[in-house]
C-alpha cells in the first residue's frame, strides 16, 4: 500500500528495496484527478493485517460479524492506527436478504439455504477448502454459535460453505434491514458493501427501498450528531 501510494502521488522516479518489493525508477505519468488521492480499502483480521491496515488504509473493511464484536474491531484498529497518527474510516461487507414481509425475508433465506446445501453437495468445494484467514474463522466461530446473531444477522451459508469471504447476511424488510445497517453506522461504519444471492433481482430491489432507506437514515444520524 505504501508503494502504490507513493508511485500514485510521486513527482519523480523513485528507487524501493523491501523485503518483498523492488523497484528502480517507478513513476506513474497517471496520477489521480483529485488531491485527495485514490482511497485506498484494505481487510483483515490477523494482527499483522490489522497493522498493516492501521498503518496504510484509508478505509479498513469489516465483514458483517455481530455488533458488539465489529464495536471491537472498530476500537482495535482505532487504537493502533492512533499511533502512526492516523484516523481510517470503515466498511461494512453483507449480504442482505429482503423481502415484503419479516416472514417472506425469512422463507427466502430458507430457500437459500436449501440451495447452497445442494451445491455444496455436489461438489467437493466444501471439503478440500483450506483457509488461514483469521477473519473466516471468526466468522465461522459466529456461525458455530448461532444462526442468527443480534436481530437478524444470518449465518447458515457461513455455516455450509466454510471458509471463504462475505458469507453473512441481515434478513428482513428494507425497513428493517436498514436499521439493522445504520446500527452499524452507529458504531462508526461509513460505507457498506452489499451484495446479493440473486444478484440482478436484488440490486433492483435495493436501489428501490433498501438504498434510500440507508441515505436518508445517515443523512438524519449525521445531522442529529453535527447538531449535539
Amino acid at each position: 500500500m505504501g508503494i502504490i501510494r507513493q508511485t500514485l502521488t510521486s513527482e519523480k522516479p523513485f528507487d524501493h528495496n523491501g523485503e518483498f518489493y523492488r523497484y528502480e525508477g517507478a513513476y506513474s505519468t497517471v496520477k489521480p484527478a483529485t488531491a485527495l488521492g485514490i482511497p485506498l480499502y484494505f481487510g483483515g483480521a490477523s494482527a499483522p493485517a490489522v497493522l498493516a491496515g492501521a498503518a496504510n488504509a484509508d478505509v479498513y473493511m469489516l465483514w458483517g460479524e455481530p455488533r458488539a464484536a465489529i464495536a471491537e474491531r472498530i476500537g482495535e484498529v482505532r487504537e493502533v492506527a492512533s499511533t502512526f497518527g492516523r484516523s481510517p474510516r470503515f466498511s461494512l461487507s453483507v449480504r442482505p436478504i429482503v423481502g415484503p414481509t419479516e416472514e417472506a425475508a425469512w422463507a427466502r433465506a430458507e430457500e437459500i439455504t436449501e440451495l447452497t446445501a445442494e451445491r455444496v453437495g455436489r461438489s467437493e468445494w466444501r471439503t478440500r477448502t483450506k483457509s488461514s484467514s483469521v477473519g473466516s474463522a471468526r466468522l465461522q466461530e459466529f456461525a458455530t454459535n448461532s444462526d442468527i446473531h443480534d436481530e437478524r444477522l444470518w449465518t447458515k451459508v457461513t455455516a455450509l460453505t466454510g471458509p471463504g469471504g462475505n458469507s453473512t447476511a441481515l434478513v428482513g424488510t428494507a425497513e428493517q434491514v436498514a436499521e439493522s445497517i445504520l446500527r452499524y453506522h452507529d458504531l462508526g461504519v461509513t460505507s457498506i458493501l452489499i451484495r446479493g444471492f440473486d444478484p440482478l433481482e436484488d440490486v433492483v430491489l435495493w436501489g428501490k427501498e433498501l438504498v434510500p432507506l440507508l441515505r436518508e437514515g445517515a443523512a438524519t444520524r449525521e445531522l442529529s450528531l453535527a447538531s449535539r
